[in-house]
């Protein structure tokens, strides 16, 4: 059985390690770093780029720092010549890497308490999904529960938001699934323990299992 590897990264490490991250990343990966206005994002772009290096370069078995990444058409990276699938996402000071043998798109969100999410739940999604929102015991979970869904079937499918987040169902509850336009792909999600929620979408026939950071 194919199987798609979860890690997750704490993006606010000490000074020593982004000093050593830091080491990781090519010319345009620092150019990008370096025009950040605020230390903090600067820092958080260094060590999402170094550590996803890290994780994909011992996947594959090369240095992270000679990886090279080209965009596919809507601009979903990829590792020219590997037959390596990943995808990434980032919320506050948690990164999200899910990486195997066939495509996966992965989020994660930092869930915001004073979030006025219905706004965002009536431009984004489905009337079922917007109902199921309504009567939900929880709203504000459920909502992070449908969107880091809707965002990680996007990524599987390669697409980005370019394809419509109301095109499609999906579940708001603890079952993970696609109702509606699944393209054969099966979801996974949950919770990490600070304060996020995080989903993948891949194949259905694909095992998920936890790396570095749980």
């Amino acid at each position: 059985m194919a199987e798609i590897t979860l890690h997750t990264i704490t993006l606010d490490p000490g000074e020593e390690e982004i000093a050593r991250l830091a080491a990781l990343i090519d010319g345009g990966e620092r150019q990008r770093a370096g025009q950040f206005r605020f230390e903090r994002d600067r820092r958080r772009f260094i060590v999402r780029r170094a550590r996803l290096r890290e994780i994909l370069g011992e996947r594959i078995g090369a240095p992270p720092a000679r990886l090279r990444f080209e965009a596919g058409s809507h601009g979903k990276p990829r590792l020219p010549g590997h037959p390596c699938h990943f995808s990434a996402s980032h919320s506050g000071e948690r990164m999200l890497v899910a990486v195997g043998s066939q495509e996966v798109g992965c989020d994660i969100e930092r869930i915001v308490p004073d979030l006025d999410w219905q706004p965002i739940a009536g431009r984004f999604f489905t009337p079922i999904e917007q109902q199921a929102l309504l009567s939900a015991p929880n709203g504000l979970r459920s909502f992070f529960r449908c969107w880091t869904r809707k965002e990680a079937f996007v990524k599987a499918l390669g697409l980005g938001l370019s394809y419509p987040l109301d095109s499609f169902d999906v579940t708001i509850g603890e079952d993970a699934r696609i109702l509606r336009g699944g393209h054969g792909l099966a979801l996974f999600g949950g919770w990490i323990a600070d304060g996020y929620a995080f989903a993948v979408a891949c194949a259905s026939n694909v095992a998920i299992t936890r790396g570095t950071g749980w």
